[in-house]
């Protein structure tokens, strides 16, 4: 597939447990629709990458963030476009978790209980890579 790339930046947040915040997509998503991912998005143009991810997470989960550590990127082609995709620890999380109406459901989850799900192509991408070890 030839074209542009997106830049999209996606967040780990885990809880005391050690459990990680997943999202779970609208039935009408164009993209992943019914699957688990982790909280973020696309940036907006001329828009640093850290703060489009605290936006991002603002946004899907009402929680306010840091952005810590690099984690890993992956590029993740689709159908209609093709992303390189960011994903950041995130620290000193606070707020009341609220999912907008991009997601159906969301929470954390164990490894184990991730292994089990329907996953987006990006996060089935990272936890491979990450040897499920996030």
């Amino acid at each position: 597939m030839k074209g542009n790339y997106g830049l999209t930046m996606r967040g780990i947040i885990k809880n005391s447990a050690g459990e990680i915040l997943i999202l779970k997509r609208h039935p009408k998503s164009r993209t992943d629709p019914d699957m688990w991912e982790l909280p973020g998005g696309k940036l907006e143009a001329g828009e640093y990458f850290d703060e489009g991810l605290v936006r991002e997470i603002k946004e899907e989960t009402n929680l306010d963030c840091e952005v810590g550590d690099f984690a890993i990127a992956i590029q993740h082609d689709y159908p209609h476009k093709r992303t390189v995709q960011l994903i950041m620890y995130l620290e000193d999380v606070e707020g009341e978790f609220k999912i907008s109406d991009e997601h159906t459901e969301g929470k954390y989850a164990s490894i184990d209980e991730i292994k089990t799900l329907k996953l987006s192509g990006c996060l089935q991408k990272v936890l491979e890579k990450k040897n499920w070890i996030l």
